[in-house]
């Protein structure tokens, strides 16, 4: 082998030694003359140097030297030993030698220098080496170096694992991972946390959670803890499948043992030969150059439409993940190169599954699960890759991104043929005024577009009527200058946010079967009739919807689950309590000086903006009142009459829709979530007109006076008796009274 290590990695060695009990090392080199070119292994300044010359010797030697100590065995190995035709021979040899090196003691040490390649390929002689070593040792300590051998590439790895003698009980095994561009000293303090950490992680090394069997590859990515936590977290897409479930591999063609093919120039008989490069970082394929291959190639090798083509080489050093592209028929005819690997569907698959495939292999965490030895990737490792599999809510999300992207670019180019098109008409004037008639449009787009970027434009136009005529009430309170007033307003609006969010997630956690604890300090409130729910019992709701262990059992697309999310965090936390302080004070007369006041403004309401930002689920959950259903019993569908009712006015066209069912109830409200499916809020909320200002309005129960059920408006705060005769049997049915 060439030369010497790196002093880092050096160190790294010797501070495993050092770790593991050893009071001195005892390196032992081969330099036999039958596999090296003569260049020794040379030792750290400092240890003991041994040289067997001779490999039929060498196990003897080993058995010797661990007689006396820990040893450090560097088999002859160059980087050709790993490549070349010979390959399997002389991993067979060396998977022979290792499985004849035995410890001499119980407690022997022994650490073997080699090719990363040896601990990581899933070649067989790879393979067989890790299972001869692990017959006789426990594998304790795997450290990976890229670069690390002077006069070596810089992308060469070799591997350094400690060993020690078998033991009844399997120890714990840390793999560290360092190359020549990182900093020596750094390395040595993480190298040395890692060793003295019995679980989890440092930056560049770990505790695996379990040891891996003998024949598993030792790659560093495929054992990482957190890289495990990111893969079981893919199943939070919809479900995962293995690439290979879902795509089978073509034929190849290679550019060496294939060359008979392969041509410069393009003929009526040839075809394109796709290499990595062909394939851009945003999954187009380029266009051909002067440096594109053509080939002449059988018919089984011919890429069709809906193809995928991910790039074969990829380091784990990249930023990015695979170069991959789906094959279009503007791109045939073409046969992937062995720069490739070329995949075509099963079946037929679902546009949305392809295009989260083709977004997951682009990206780095792809990469690492693959788990491939050096920069080529396998066939069999890609596909053995899990591939997230979209859910019905994620799946309607990509199309209407996709479908979002497509109309801005036919703004842009309806803009650039508006620009293109200023001297092309047959008068000035005329260019004049189609460029203004048509500017004024495309204008009116943007300006309308760039608003969604306001929250205050989103929650007027786009959140539930409640919520959003709250929102308009305190900003034109904020701009009238009185203090008081608005200062009010801030704190009402919260309070109508939470309350709005918090009859919601009672509503869907009944019909999801679970039983809030927070509904019991409601029950006592209206069992009691003198005092209503305010804004300590929503938050209450709230809180508990956040951490309840019997919702995270919900599927991922339940709306409670975005409810979930609501106060989880720690500045909505925050900010929900010091607004709950500030009405506390209020309702007990701790008002604010008249001095302070503009401040306590702003202050309330940016934790009141900061609750609404994290409540913008509310913009995606439409609030329906059901104004007719007519059912068909021949067709079996209902003819559904209803009012959206999104924004800060209650006045809004009636709609149509057909829905498979005819349960839903004429004059209550409902909340649609993205999935399209109905939920019935009575009686948590419950739309009419107000007896007081006549104004249509939504209301919850306030209290519950001797049976008598009181109805409080979350727009004006109008009080009133309910007309309805059976509210209160319905509140006993769902567990209020």
């Amino acid at each position: 082998m060439a030369g010497s290590l790196i002093p880092g990695y050096e160190q790294t060695l010797a501070l495993g030694f050092e770790h593991l009990g050893s009071a001195g090392v005892q390196p032992v080199v081969l330099t036999s003359s039958e596999l090296s070119d003569g260049e020794a292994f040379e030792a750290p300044e400092g240890w003991t140097s041994y040289r067997e010359p001779v490999w039929s010797h060498l196990t003897v030697s080993v058995e010797e030297l661990l007689k006396q100590g820990p040893v450090l065995l560097v088999p002859p190995w160059e980087q050709k030993l790993m490549s070349g035709r010979r390959r399997e021979a002389q991993g067979s040899t060396l998977a022979e030698m290792l499985g004849t090196c035995l410890p001499a003691r119980p407690d022997s040490l022994m650490a073997i220098l080699l090719p990363a390649t040896a601990f990581v390929s899933e070649a067989p002689w790879a393979v067989d080496c890790r299972t001869a070593i692990a017959e006789h040792w426990d594998t304790l300590i795997v450290a990976f170096g890229e670069g690390v051998v002077v006069g070596a590439h810089s992308s060469f790895a070799v591997a350094a694992v400690f060993l020690r003698a078998r033991a009844e009980t399997r120890p714990p095994l840390r793999i560290f991972r360092m190359s020549q561009r990182d900093d020596p000293t750094t390395i040595t303090q993480d190298f040395e946390r890692l060793l003295n950490r019995g679980g989890g992680r440092v930056s560049h090394g770990y505790v695996a959670r379990a040891v891996p069997a003998p024949h598993e590859s030792l790659a560093f990515d495929l054992h990482d803890p957190t890289l495990l936590d990111r893969r079981d977290e893919l199943a939070s897409f919809g479900s995962v499948r293995r690439l290979g479930d879902l795509y089978d591999s073509l034929p190849r063609v290679h550019m060496a043992s294939d060359s008979r093919w392969i041509r410069s120039e393009q003929s009526p008989e040839t075809v394109r030969l796709i290499g990595g490069r062909d394939i851009s970082r945003d999954g187009m394929i380029t266009a051909p150059s002067d440096d594109t291959y053509w080939a002449e190639v059988p018919e089984k090798y011919l890429l069709a439409p809906g193809d995928l083509v991910v790039g074969a080489v990829s380091r784990t050093s990249d930023l990015y993940g695979f170069r991959a592209a789906q094959v279009t028929a503007e791109s045939l005819p073409m046969a992937a190169s062995h720069m490739t690997i070329a995949l075509r569907p099963r079946q037929e698959l679902e546009p949305q599954q392809v295009r989260l495939a083709l977004m997951f292999l682009r990206t780095k965490l792809a990469r690492a699960l693959v788990g491939a030895d050096g920069a080529h990737v396998n066939v069999r490792q890609l596909q053995a890759l899990p591939i997230p599999q979209p859910d019905e809510a994620l799946a309607k999300a990509l199309d209407d991104l996709t479908s979002v992207k497509q109309q801005l670019r036919n703004w842009e180019a309806e803009a650039d043929t508006v620009l293109e098109s200023v001297f092309l008409e047959k008068t000035a004037a005329l260019a004049r005024s189609r460029v203004i008639r048509s500017g004024r449009t495309l204008r009116l787009r943007a300006e309308a577009a760039s608003q969604i970027d306001d929250l205050g434009y989103t929650v007027r136009t786009r959140f539930p009527y409640p919520v959003a005529y709250r929102w308009r009430e305190t900003e034109a309170h904020l701009s009238e200058g009185d203090s008081q007033t608005a200062y009010g307003a801030v704190l009402d609006a919260a309070e109508i946010l939470l309350c709005y969010t918090a009859q919601l997630a009672l509503a869907l956690a009944r019909s999801a079967g679970t039983e809030l604890g927070a509904v019991a300090a409601i029950k006592e409130k209206f069992a009691g009739g003198r005092s209503g729910p305010g804004f300590g019992d929503w938050v209450a709701v709230l809180q508990e919807v956040a951490t309840s262990r019997k919702l995270r059992k919900l599927p991922a697309e339940h709306p409670l689950n975005e409810i979930r999310s609501f106060l989880s965090d720690d500045d909505a936390a925050n900010a929900c309590k010091r607004l709950n302080d500030r009405r506390n004070d209020q309702a007990h007369l701790r008002r604010v000086d008249s001095i302070d006041l503009p401040h306590a403004i702003k202050d309330a309401f940016n934790d009141f903006e900061t609750l609404v930002d994290n409540a913008r689920f509310l913009a995606d959950w439409p609030l329906l009142d059901i104004a007719e259903v007519r059912w068909d019993s021949l067709v079996r569908t209902s003819r559904v009459r209803y009012r959206e009712l999104m924004g800060d006015h209650p006045v809004v066209p009636i709609k149509a829709m057909t829905l498979p069912s005819n349960d839903l109830e004429p004059g209550s409200l409902y909340l649609r979530d993205p999935n399209h499916g109905l939920h019935l809020l009575r009686p948590f909320l419950i739309g009419q007109d107000c007896i007081k200002c006549r104004t249509w309005s939504t209301f919850h129960v306030d209290r519950v006076p001797k049976g008598q059920v009181l109805l409080k408006s979350l727009e004006h705060g109008h009080v009133f008796k309910d007309p309805a005769t059976d509210t209160a049997s319905v509140l006993r049915v769902v567990g209020l009274l």
